[in-house]
């Protein structure tokens, strides 16, 4: 007796159900991007907006021009035209989210009651200038890093707006950036604040590595070679180097590949991490450099949504 086994079968069930899966975490983030949008809206709106109401008539059409006044990274895109549709407004992407665009060139085009367009301006404007401007620190932080180190990644922190934290990552994401944690379950990060209250960098990470799930990595914080050297003996996952110099980081990475211990664990540098001096961390040959500026003090950028009475567009590109 054969047992015959339908290997490709198989296969396609599994990216059946695997695409499916995918399919609900996307319906759930979708949903939960559109009840943020909401939250915004009401914020800004209140009741009403007496303004319009009492300046232009209900029956009032106007169509929307969205562009940069400067070059940049396009960001929130998706999310100015999720804002219009919510105000019943139709809005058509002309650029895709994670490229880089010219000044004046028009990204979204959007027609509707113009009482409805001007509810949102603000809004789109304050959060595609926001994202963009996120988006395209963190590709020129990128660019520079990756000329000195071409394996480096540049992650954001948690240092994120309360409300504001998948959106403002998912523009970090857009500039090629990485996300790094989400939030606190995403992975153990044992930083200084976690040791003063344990006797070691060693049982920090053995009390970790019982009472968490295999699946998380264990990262922790130091803050010279000796606490790397013992974080690495110790089976960390991820090593970050806390406020320490290029200079330092390099002597102790060279120290830990002498000693064989930097082999399977992943280092990272974090803390005063500039774009000025982003290069000169990612030459010591680290892994990772994390940037709190990436989000909680970035330059928006400079952003327009150009409303005109009717339905009929100017003319492109300005």
């Amino acid at each position: 007796m054969h047992l015959q086994i339908d290997i490709h079968g198989h296969y396609r069930r599994l990216i059946q159900l695997e695409n499916r899966v995918m399919d609900q975490i996307n319906l759930r983030s979708n949903h939960l991007i559109e009840e943020a949008l909401r939250g915004f809206l009401l914020e800004d709106i209140g009741s009403g907006d007496i303004t319009s109401e009492a300046l232009i008539p209900p029956d009032k059409r106007a169509h929307a021009q969205l562009f940069f006044r400067e070059p940049g990274v396009a960001a929130g895109l998706r999310e100015a035209s999720a804002i219009l549709a919510l105000l019943g407004c139709e809005a058509s992407l002309l650029e895709k989210d994670g490229n880089r665009v010219a000044a004046e060139k028009v990204l979204v085009e959007a027609e509707g009651p113009a009482r409805s367009l001007l509810a949102g301006e603000r809004v789109v404007l304050n959060l595609v200038g926001h994202m963009a401007g996120i988006a395209t620190a963190t590709a020129d932080i990128v660019s520079k890093a990756k000329k000195a180190n071409s394996n480096i990644r540049v992650a954001a922190t948690r240092k994120t707006l309360p409300g504001l934290r998948d959106i403002e990552k998912r523009a970090v994401e857009l500039g090629g950036g990485d996300t790094h944690r989400l939030r606190l379950d995403d992975c153990v990060l044992i930083k200084d604040s976690h040791l003063e209250l344990l006797p070691s960098i060693t049982y920090a990470v053995q009390l970790a590595r019982q009472r968490v799930s295999f699946t998380k990595k264990i990262e922790i914080e130091v803050r010279n070679h000796e606490e790397a050297e013992e974080a690495a003996r110790a089976g960390a996952d991820i090593i970050m180097y806390d406020n320490m110099t290029p200079a330092s980081i390099k002597e102790s990475l060279k120290r830990l590949e002498e000693a064989n211990l930097r082999k399977g664990c992943i280092f990272e540098a974090s803390g005063g991490i500039t774009a000025m001096n982003a290069a000169g961390y990612a030459e010591t040959g680290i892994d990772v450099i994390s940037l709190g500026s990436l989000t909680h003090s970035v330059r928006a950028l400079d952003v327009k949504l150009e409303i005109t009475i009717g339905d009929t567009p100017r003319p492109m590109n300005r």
